[in-house]
């Protein structure tokens, strides 16, 4: 699933190659991804493109007029094209494409909304303010302009596990799985650690890691071309997606805790003084 580092990439790549371009036609492909009817897809038609920004893990094409925002979901992803077919998309839902944007003429550049797999998720809006996709409305404070002081307030009290706590977009905006999985094997914290019983030391340890996980990737993917974006996030993973790797710090072996729909990945020397986690749902640390 795109996160904060690859969705700020995407909004740079829009910035650099969508701003000053004028939308000439929208084809829309899939009829579910489209969760918004006022203002319609044709709005956008004529429209120039004057910015692109991110709200959490939403992307937004900002327009003179209506903005184009989309949550790309767990297999959703942008494409750019320097040329297209002017036929538009069957919207049968059934192919990778969700929605096509022209830009300066139909045929010319834009991009595609694209979703792999057969559950399809991505959704689109056609808004005249970010605020009124239901989503964003929601969204906490965003992960890399949140202060130490807040993120303090945002655990204090909390009994939730602090994997499941700064991956809640109503919490902290922006993290995922994935990130989540990279940001407490730097500050050297359990998964199942209760968020509101962290010290001063682990609360420094997690604003740290926060910033520095997500900094970091979001170097790294900052004018990548789109297409190299997904590689470039698991070139840069050190637990997540390395089931039986070492540990690059450490050299014990990454273990797993698999759920119905999703994984996550630690290191046991480095985040649960050794001890396995236990690999069944509603699992425990093994004591």
């Amino acid at each position: 699933m795109p996160e904060l580092p690859e969705v700020e990439a995407l909004a740079h790549h829009l910035r650099e190659h969508a701003v000053g371009h004028q939308v000439a036609r929208v084809d829309q492909a899939s009829m579910s991804a489209l969760k918004t009817f006022d203002p319609p897809l044709s709005a956008l038609a004529g429209r120039p493109v004057t910015g692109a920004a991110r709200y959490g893990k939403f992307l937004a094409m900002e327009c003179d007029g209506p903005h184009l925002i989309t949550h790309l979901s767990r297999a959703g992803w942008l494409r750019w094209h320097d040329t297209a077919s002017t036929v538009p998309p069957k919207p049968t839902g059934k192919g990778p494409i969700a929605l096509r944007v022209h830009l300066d003429e139909p045929g010319g550049p834009g991009f595609d909304l694209t979703e792999a797999g057969t559950q399809k998720r991505l959704a689109v809006y056609v808004v005249n303010d970010p605020a009124e996709v239901p989503g964003i409305a929601r969204l906490g404070p965003d992960a890399l302009t949140l202060s130490r002081a807040d993120l303090e307030k945002i655990l204090a009290k909390r009994t939730e596990r602090i994997k499941n706590l700064i991956t809640e977009q109503g919490v902290i905006a922006g993290i995922g799985n994935a990130y989540s999985d990279e940001i407490l094997h730097v500050a050297k914290l359990s998964p199942y650690a209760v968020a509101g019983r962290l010290d001063e030391a682990k609360l420094d340890a997690l604003y740290e890691a926060m910033h520095q996980v997500l900094s970091d990737a979001v170097k790294r993917s900052v004018g990548q071309d789109a297409a190299r974006l997904k590689g470039e996030k698991r070139s840069g993973m050190r637990v997540h997606a390395r089931t039986g790797l070492p540990c690059p710090v450490c050299g014990d072996t990454i273990r797993e805790v698999s759920f119905a729909d999703r994984s996550f990945q630690y290191c046991p020397t480095c985040q649960t003084g050794g001890k396995p986690l236990a690999d069944r749902r509603l699992s425990r640390l093994v004591r």
